[in-house]
């Protein structure tokens, strides 16, 4: 038996393989792309299938084929290629989430874990948790709901144990460019690589972060939890919400010679800013002991570490 991983050669997948690897599982990645420098170290050890999670029969064939007890499904078309592609979004976020607990339901598959997000809210929001009702804005935002729903639906008519987590952005190394939550992580990583970075938001803008250490031992810690202590389907992570100005600071503490500079971008700025500033997750602690454990202070001291003891993998 095995547990597999949707949109397993992204950057939450790679990450969530090499700890489930630790943990003695057979770990079968399943994505469009065939390939990611992040996975060298383990690739042997991991079966990788390319393929689409729009394909129906793409995704039954590999839960039948390997004979996958559990899912965790991070796969997904993003923010940005949503929005210039919202048909294919529909097709592989809200259809590929369809196509996964279709699999789950007819070959009787443990548990999937799912990740949903903080672009799930809506504009204007400052706290948000379960309780939040969902209005988003973006395409991305849309497919997560529809399937947070579909996930629940799928719960009570059929009894597939699915459980999800609203994550706020996730850092890291190899974490990438895209997005304009990019900053976040790349005014790390590049000092760290000793480049300069020139951050696109105001100082003063907050957004809420999740170490992708957090975020594997989340995932791994929800898939684990003891069902009968659940009282919902979905969980909302909090992780911790720094000015920019703040992550400038602690980098620039461990490395005072970082060049970073603040070149404010006002379309990305207010995009940032339209988000949702706070989680809490005080629904996880309670039911499944979840709290989050890497803050800033801890966050960018490890990050800095990780960068620098690899850099022909994050450089």
């Amino acid at each position: 038996m095995a547990k597999l991983i949707t949109g397993g050669l992204g950057f939450i997948g790679v990450y969530l393989a090499h700890t489930l690897l630790q943990k003695g599982e057979e770990v079968v990645l399943f994505d469009v792309v065939s390939s990611s420098p992040l996975i060298k170290d383990i690739k042997d050890k991991v079966k990788i299938v390319q393929g689409n999670l729009a394909s129906w029969a793409e995704v039954l064939e590999v839960v039948q084929h390997y004979k996958i007890d559990g899912i965790y499904h991070t796969g997904a078309l993003l923010s940005a290629s949503a929005e210039e592609k919202p048909i294919t979004a529909y097709e592989v976020n809200a259809g590929g989430t369809f196509n996964v607990l279709e699999a789950a339901r007819l070959f009787n598959v443990k548990r999937v874990v799912y990740t949903s997000t903080i672009a799930s809210y809506g504009l204007g929001l400052h706290t948000v948790d379960e309780d939040t009702i969902q209005m988003p804005i973006s395409m991305y935002g849309v497919t997560k709901v529809f399937s947070e729903r579909l996930g629940e639906y799928y719960q009570r008519k059929f009894g597939v144990d699915f459980r999800a987590v609203r994550l706020p952005s996730i850092i890291g190394p190899g974490r990438g460019a895209g997005g304009a939550s990019a900053y976040s992580t790349l005014m790390i990583s590049e000092p760290a690589l000793k480049r300069p970075y020139s951050v696109f938001v105001e100082e003063d803008v907050i957004m809420p972060l999740l170490y992708i250490k957090d975020c594997v031992d989340c995932l791994i810690g929800l898939y684990e939890a003891d069902n009968a202590r659940l009282k919902r389907r979905v969980y909302a992570i909090a992780g911790f919400s720094p000015t920019a100005k703040e992550i400038y600071d602690e980098v620039k503490r461990i490395l005072p010679n970082a060049d970073i500079k603040f070149k404010p971008d006002r379309e990305l700025t207010e995009i940032v800013r339209s988000w949702p500033k706070y989680l809490r997750e005080t629904k996880a602690t309670e039911e499944w002991g979840w709290k989050t454990k890497f803050l800033l202070k801890e966050t960018v001291a490890d990050f800095i570490k990780e960068v620098q003891a690899h850099p022909e993998i994050y450089g």
